[in-house]
């Protein structure tokens, strides 16, 4: 999963970016209204965190900016402000959900999983694709019931994978789901960790068909 945190407070930005981001969520930071517009608008995000008070554009005209172009994704508002009106504004605005600072981290992480968006087969903290089990809580990847020991970024791609099962994802929608904006990236990164899940998905057992597919010319595909 990919987020876009905007919020002017660098301290707290990055501590919402690291905490995010040893959760095995990808994650963007941008300091202004404006940069954060500019990303949310040009980028492709699984969830917005979006601050109200911010230099150049506020939370509030982002949101609106946002929704009347019909980009869809669920913005989380995060602000000190804590006042009915202000939570009214935010949602009227297009806002999903509001976190009022200061928050525990385990709240902020809780509210992400519950507006991160599913496929209508898929519900709850547990994707399941044939005898392939991934928990979102908990991290806990099994095969036939075996426990599968994956890094924390295999453990992002499997999960993006499992979020769209039997669909061809070209190695850009992976990258821009699973690495964030600033990662260095090499032609043949998504290439190297696909090799590496199937090493741990398909290689350890034979009897079984493999799941992770290449089509060549067009991207992978999680699938019998």
């Amino acid at each position: 999963m990919r987020v876009l945190i905007v919020e002017d407070e660098h301290k707290i930005a990055n501590s919402i970016k690291k905490g995010l981001e040893q959760e095995s969520l990808a994650a963007d930071v941008a300091y202004t209204g404006t940069d954060g517009y500019d990303l949310a608008s040009t980028e492709d995000y699984d969830l917005i965190i979006l601050d109200l008070l911010l230099p150049g554009l506020n939370g509030i005209e982002i949101c609106r900016k946002l929704r009347s172009q019909k980009i869809h994704t669920p913005i989380l508002v995060l602000t000190a402000k804590g006042q009915v009106a202000d939570k009214v504004n935010g949602l009227n605005a297009g806002a999903d959900d509001y976190l009022t600072k200061p928050f525990a981290f385990e709240e902020l992480l809780a509210r992400i999983k519950a507006l991160s968006r599913r496929p209508p087969e898929q519900t709850g903290t547990v994707l399941n694709f044939d005898d392939l089990t991934l928990n979102t809580i908990t991290y806990e990847v099994t095969r036939e019931g075996k426990s599968l020991n994956l890094s924390r970024k295999e453990f992002s791609l499997l999960e993006y994978l499992m979020l769209h099962p039997n669909q061809t994802l070209t190695k850009d929608q992976i990258i821009s789901h699973v690495w964030d904006y600033d990662s260095d990236i090499l032609p043949n990164t998504v290439e190297v960790y696909i090799g590496y899940l199937r090493g741990k998905i398909d290689k350890p057992f034979p009897k079984r068909p493999a799941l992770i597919h290449t089509l060549r010319g067009f991207g992978y595909r999680l699938g019998k």
